[in-house]
């Protein structure tokens, strides 16, 4: 190996090691870099439609945001936020009567299989529930109260909006920038690259959103059918916590079914069977409809792209993991399939 040679492979472990340590970092930058394309992509459709200059469009996009978030926060955040604290409020009140309703078909199986006696030291055990109970009272709360500690948080929303306005101002002049650190040979290929990126990540927002206000008003309008409490709160979660695939349907289950419990263990039963119809209304009618330019991906790979990216970055690699896992596959098609193994392949085939 030439000294040159030797140098830059010591320059490349240098800067992958460098940039592991800043991993945290690094994925707020990529969450700023898909609030851009977001933005991006709206500045886009008022342009389309308005024919006018990207600053105009900018300043336009941004004042509609604005007027949304505004009327959102007066018309909808208030009555979310009451009822979202009567929801956690009513869970121990629901982990009280599962569990009664646990025992008691415990003791009728016992008394049909065993005997009136067989099962007493599972009841003693149940017996210390309340102490348990307490302790998810007691573990509410405290999420509560650390929910109020928004500091770090907070310094790190604002940086990502930052960033993220920053990058939409002038798009084209970062991504010449990201372009500049590849090989001369293939910058150009490297462009098209990340505008492929661009696209797939503008199509499945767009795919997304749409998808989670589908499964908001289904599971609203659901939930009214069933007469279950909390109608707006439990609906919001249901469409927010959409974006999280495999794990947000299976969280936004969870508080309908606890507010069902309270009233009769059948309305729990028929609350799981509206949201697996609602989800799967959701994966095999609305998804293919509106995503018909998304980037596929397989359940399976969706699903070991959640872990290992909440594995390497936490809370918000799981957040950004479908997003992760679009760019992903775009490089590795692009990147790795198309400029490195086919023409190996094709040089072994001559």
């Amino acid at each position: 190996m030439k000294f040159g040679q030797g140098l830059g492979l010591l320059a490349t472990a240098a800067a992958v090691l460098l940039l592991w340590s800043l991993r945290q970092v690094v994925v707020q930058l990529f969450a700023a870099v898909v609030l851009a394309m977001a933005l991006c992509t709206i500045v886009g459709v008022v342009r389309e439609r308005l024919r006018c200059s990207r600053p105009l469009a900018l300043l336009l996009s941004l004042f509609g945001l604005l007027v949304l978030v505004a009327v959102a926060l007066a018309a909808v955040v208030p009555p979310f936020l009451e009822q979202f604290q009567q929801l956690l409020l009513q869970l121990p009140l629901a982990a009280n009567r599962a569990g009664a309703l646990l025992q008691e078909l415990m003791d009728v199986s016992s008394r049909m299989l065993y005997g009136q006696q067989a099962l007493d030291w599972i009841k003693q055990s149940w017996g210390s529930g309340g102490s348990s109970n307490e302790a998810l009272g007691q573990g509410l709360q405290n999420l509560l109260d650390l929910a109020g500690n928004l500091g770090g948080g907070l310094l790190q929303l604002l940086f990502v909006l930052a960033v993220a306005l920053m990058i939409a101002v002038h798009p084209t002049a970062y991504r010449e920038v990201a372009v500049l650190l590849a090989p001369s040979f293939y910058r150009r290929r490297l462009r098209e690259v990340l505008l492929q990126c661009g696209d797939a990540l503008s199509s499945w927002m767009g795919g997304v959103l749409i998808s989670s206000l589908c499964v908001a008003l289904l599971a609203g309008i659901g939930l009214s059918l069933l007469g279950v409490k909390l109608v707006v709160a439990n609906a919001l979660l249901a469409g927010l916590l959409n974006v999280i695939p495999n794990v947000g349907p299976t969280l936004s289950t969870v508080f309908p079914m606890s507010v069902a419990l309270l009233v009769s263990p059948w309305k729990a039963l028929a609350v799981l069977g509206l949201y697996v119809l609602v989800q799967n209304l959701e994966s095999y009618v609305i998804t293919p409809s509106v995503m018909q330019r998304q980037v596929n991906l397989l359940p399976g790979l969706t699903l070991a792209a959640q872990f290992l990216f909440t594995v390497l970055f936490g809370p918000l690699g799981l957040l950004l993991a479908l997003p992760l896992a679009v760019c992903l596959q775009v490089v590795i098609r692009e990147v790795l399939i198309h400029d490195v193994l086919d023409p190996w392949q094709q040089q072994r085939t001559s």
